[in-house]
C-alpha cells in the first residue's frame, strides 16, 4: 500500500479522508484537481481517536456509514461503487521522519529493508509490523536525504476495512498533512508555510518547490473537554421528568438550554484552547522557517478543521503579527454547484492534494 502522494497516472479520481470530526470526500475529472463534487459527513464527537494502537474507530459502525454517505454523495448516485479511493488519514495515526544515509540502493526493494532497520530505533511502534514509504528528498555524493512515512498495519487496516465495508476500493493511503502539500503547485519558487489544525492535532510543514523542509506534528489534546461535555448531556432529556418527586415542565426546559449552554461553552472554550496550541505551533514553524531560509513568512496556508478564521484570530489575539492567514483551498479549486453539503474548505485540502497530479 503507497502511503506517499505519487503520480495521478496510478491514483484514484475519488478521495476520501476520516478526521474525528468527521469524514469529506471528493472527486476530480483530470489532474487539476477542479473539485467536481464535495460530500461531508459529520461524526460523534469520540467515534473516531486517531492513533498509532489499534482502536482508532471507537465506533466501526458508525464510521463506516459516515464513509460511505460521503463517498456515495461524490459519485453518480452510488451507482460507481468498486471504485478505488485515497485515503486520507489522520497525521496522528501515522510517523513521517527525515532520514539521512551515507548512501542508498537505487533499487527500493533493496532499500527499503535498510530505511526499515534504520526505523527500528526511531519508531514507537515495530517497524517490522509497519507499512512504511519513503521519498528521496536529496541525493548528493556522500549523502542522501530522504522522508519517510510509516503506520502500523493494524491501524491501517482499520482505515482501509472502513472504505471497503462502505462498498469501496482502498488505493493510495496519505498521511492528511502530506496529501495537502500535494496540493500546492510544485514550480512554485517561493518557500510556504502551512498549518493543519483540528480536534486533537496540529501539524505544521514548510514545503518549497515540491520539497518538504519541515513536517512537525503536536498532539493538542482538545478532545478531552469536547468529550465530557457530551458525556453529561443526556440523549433523552424526557428522562429529566422522571426523578423521584418529578420535574416540572418548566424546570425541565430550564435544566435543557443550561447544559446545552454548558456544552457550547465548553466547545467554545475546547475551540480557543485548539487555536491558542496552533498559533503556538506555527510560532515554532516560523521561527524554523527564518532560521533557516533567512526570511520571514508572508503567508500562512491553513488546512483541517480548525479554519483560518479562528486560527487569524488567535493570531491577532496572541499579538503573532506579519503573515496574511488563508485558507489553502480558494472557491476557484472547486467548480460551481460541486459542493451539496456544507463544507468549510478547509477540510477539503487534503481530498484536493489526493486527486492533484
Amino acid at each position: 500500500m503507497e502511503i506517499l502522494p505519487k503520480t495521478l497516472g496510478t491514483r484514484p479520481r475519488l478521495a476520501v479522508e476520516v478526521r474525528a470530526e468527521g469524514v469529506v470526500a471528493a472527486r476530480a475529472e483530470d489532474a487539476a484537481a477542479m473539485l467536481t463534487a464535495v460530500s461531508r459527513a459529520d461524526l460523534a464527537e469520540g467515534a473516531v481517536a486517531p492513533g498509532l494502537k489499534a482502536g482508532n474507530f471507537v465506533d466501526k459502525t458508525a464510521v463506516t456509514a459516515a464513509v460511505r454517505r460521503a463517498l456515495d454523495g461524490v459519485v453518480a448516485g452510488g451507482r460507481e461503487r468498486l471504485r478505488d479511493v485515497t485515503v486520507v488519514v489522520p497525521d496522528a495515526a501515522v510517523r513521517v521522519l527525515f532520514l539521512d544515509f551515507d548512501e542508498l540502493p537505487s533499487k527500493s526493494v533493496e532499500a527499503l529493508p535498510v530505511v526499515r532497520f534504520r526505523l527500528k530505533k526511531l519508531l514507537p511502534f515495530d517497524a517490522d509490523h509497519a507499512m512504511v514509504s519513503y521519498q528521496v528528498m536529496s541525493s548528493t555524493k556522500g549523502s542522501v536525504q530522504l522522508l519517510a512515512v510509516a503506520m502500523p498495519k493494524d491501524v491501517l487496516e482499520e482505515y482501509e476495512g472502513a472504505v471497503l465495508a462502505a462498498g469501496y476500493l482502498p488505493g493510495a493511503v496519505l498521511p492528511s498533512t502530506l496529501a495537502a502539500l500535494a496540493g500546492l503547485e510544485e514550480d512554485a519558487a517561493a518557500p510556504v508555510l502551512v498549518v493543519n489544525a483540528g480536534a486533537g492535532a496540529v501539524t505544521t510543514a514548510i514545503a518549497q518547490g515540491g520539497t518538504l523542509l519541515l513536517h512537525r506534528s503536536v498532539d493538542m489534546g482538545m478532545n478531552a473537554p469536547v468529550e465530557a461535555s457530551t458525556a453529561i448531556l443526556p440523549t433523552d432529556h424526557s428522562s429529566w421528568l422522571d426523578e423521584p418527586g418529578g420535574v416540572d415542565r418548566f424546570e425541565a426546559e430550564a435544566r435543557m438550554q443550561s447544559s446545552v449552554v454548558e456544552t457550547e461553552v465548553l466547545r467554545e472554550v475546547g475551540l480557543r484552547m485548539a487555536a491558542r496550541e496552533a498559533v503556538q505551533a506555527v510560532s515554532v514553524a516560523a521561527a524554523y522557517f527564518e532560521d533557516s531560509l533567512q526570511s520571514s513568512p508572508d503567508t500562512l496556508l491553513v488546512a483541517g478543521t480548525l479554519g483560518a478564521e479562528n486560527i487569524a484570530a488567535m493570531m491577532e489575539e496572541s499579538g503573532v503579527q506579519g503573515m496574511r492567514v488563508r485558507e489553502m483551498v480558494d472557491s476557484g479549486m472547486i467548480e460551481a454547484g460541486a459542493v451539496t453539503t456544507r463544507v468549510p474548505r478547509g477540510w477539503l485540502a487534503g481530498v484536493r492534494g489526493a486527486l492533484k497530479n
